[in-house]
């Protein structure tokens, strides 16, 4: 049975708030919306025989940024829509509408949590009553269980987003405990952006360990210098042109080249590396057709890069064999 009224604020248990993630920029946004055309979706709850140790009768799992945004604009009740079921019931139930509504991954990892370890429930169970799969209730589970205490807070709090725990801080914080706090301490104190952040941790994952200790205790400053690294990357290209740059290609092509030829041994006798020879050379024999072709064009550039006749004759004879040998 559901029924729909206006509640009082201070009837509701707010048991589940540890779960949802309190995004300023979303809450702020209802507030506004509430402001102007009022609450247009209510709130769930769920009313249950057990309740004695609270001293609210209704325990609200859905709706807890419309909360937060009512008490900001003051308001003193909120319209609920309340379930007279068990509280696990309910939960699952939420579940198997989350498609009305967007749910960030660490929240539904946070009230499977709930479910399994706070009531009970087994993860199959779980998966079976609320429409998933059992590696999906796995894979939430283990989600929320391998961050550490102090990135759940950040996350719930909103000085942290999801994207960023997730993909950032938890891999570093199974790597390196230390340096995940240190990092999340600094974050908090000088935000990232996720742009930010990515490049950061992309950097972190190439560098010494010792390069890594400044990363973590300063992130804003390694991604401002990494940025005026870049500038006076820029501006050097703008001042050198081109040519700056085809003459680095050439030395680090000729330099490559030089270290195939002293590994060429060995490399033909791994068959692994055969296809790729055989593109290389490919590739090779149009760069040397483009490069007579060009050369051959301009005369002047031709006779620059032929060897002079008398150096000729000298390498020439070099290769003859000597008088003894022919006689």
């Amino acid at each position: 049975m559901t029924t729909n009224d206006d509640i009082d604020l201070h009837r509701l248990d707010l048991r589940f708030a540890a779960a949802r993630l309190m995004v300023p920029g979303a809450v702020n946004a209802l507030a506004c919306s509430i402001e102007q055309h009022g609450q247009l979706v209510p709130c769930i709850a769920v009313r249950t025989a057990d309740t004695t140790t609270h001293s609210a009768d209704l325990i609200l799992i859905d709706g807890y940024r419309r909360i937060e945004a009512l008490r900001r604009l003051g308001r003193d009740t909120a319209r609920i829509e309340t379930w007279t079921c068990p509280l696990a019931e309910g939960l699952l139930a939420f579940f198997a509408r989350t498609g009305q509504r967007t749910m960030d991954a660490i929240e539904e990892g946070l009230l499977v949590r709930e479910l399994i370890q706070g009531l009970g429930l087994a993860q199959r169970e779980v998966a079976r009553r609320s429409g998933r799969d059992v590696s999906w209730v796995s894979r939430r589970l283990d989600l929320v269980c391998g961050l550490p205490d102090p990135l759940l807070q950040a996350v719930r709090a909103g000085t942290l987003s999801p994207w960023a725990a997730t993909r950032v801080l938890a891999p570093l914080a199974r790597a390196n405990t230390g340096h995940a706090s240190t990092l999340l301490d600094a974050l908090q104190a000088t935000p990232l952006s996720t742009r930010e952040l990515a490049l950061w941790f992309e950097h972190y994952q190439r560098s010494p360990g010792s390069v890594r200790e400044r990363m973590v205790a300063q992130p804003r400053l390694f991604i401002q210098s990494l940025a005026a690294a870049n500038d006076t990357r820029a501006a050097s290209q703008v001042r050198d042109g081109p040519e700056a740059q085809w003459e680095r290609d050439l030395h680090h092509l000729q330099s490559l080249i030089g270290r195939l030829r002293q590994a060429l041994p060995q490399i033909v006798a791994s068959d692994a590396f055969n296809a790729r020879l055989c593109r290389l050379r490919t590739v090779l024999t149009h760069f040397q057709n483009d490069l007579t072709r060009s050369l051959d064009h301009d005369p002047e550039r031709g006779s620059r890069c032929r060897p002079h006749p008398a150096c000729a004759e000298a390498q020439s004879a070099r290769h003859q064999p000597c008088a003894e040998a022919v006689a």
